[in-house]
C-alpha cells in the first residue's frame, strides 16, 4: 500500500504576529490586586472544608491534588491555628498596587503561638510596623 501526501515547506524567516499594546490606564480607586495571603487564607479553609467532608482524606492526598509540596500545604494550613478574628482580617485585606506587604512568611511566628492573645498582640505590632512601610494602596471600596 502506498500513500501519496503533498508536503509544503517553506523557507525563509517566520512571520510574527505584531501585538500592539494599548497605552496603560490610570488606576481608579477599587483596582489593584487581592492580596497573596487573602487567597491562601480562603484556600486554607476551602482545604479545611475539603477534609471535614471527606472529599479527600488526608493533606498528602490535598498536596498532591493541588500541586504543592506536602510541607507547603502544612504552611498553608497552619493559617487554620491564627485566631479567629485575624483569620478575617487576613480575608478583608485591602487590594493594593505593588507589592504585597504582608507575606505568609512574616505570619509563621504568630502562627506558631498557642495563645490567640499572644497572636492578636503580634499581629498588632506586624500590622502597625508593615503601614509604616506600607506603599500607596488603594481602596476596597
Amino acid at each position: 500500500m502506498r500513500v501519496e501526501r503533498n508536503l509544503h515547506i517553506q523557507r525563509g524567516p517566520r512571520k510574527r504576529n505584531v501585538v500592539t499594546r494599548k497605552k496603560p490606564v490610570a488606576r481608579t480607586v477599587g483596582e489593584g490586586h487581592t492580596q497573596r495571603i487573602s487567597k491562601l487564607m480562603a484556600l486554607a479553609i476551602r482545604f479545611d472544608g475539603l477534609l471535614r467532608d471527606g472529599t479527600v482524606k488526608d493533606q498528602s492526598e490535598l498536596a498532591t491534588l493541588a500541586h504543592v509540596s506536602q510541607p507547603r500545604m502544612t504552611q498553608i494550613m497552619n493559617l487554620l491555628l491564627l485566631a479567629p478574628q485575624i483569620q478575617e482580617e487576613l480575608l478583608h485585606l485591602p487590594k493594593v498596587t505593588g507589592k504585597d506587604v504582608i507575606t505568609e512568611k512574616l505570619l509563621r511566628p504568630i502562627v506558631a503561638q498557642v495563645e490567640w492573645a499572644t497572636q492578636v498582640a503580634m499581629w498588632r505590632n506586624l500590622s502597625l510596623e508593615s503601614s509604616e512601610d506600607r506603599p500607596a494602596r488603594s481602596s476596597s471600596i
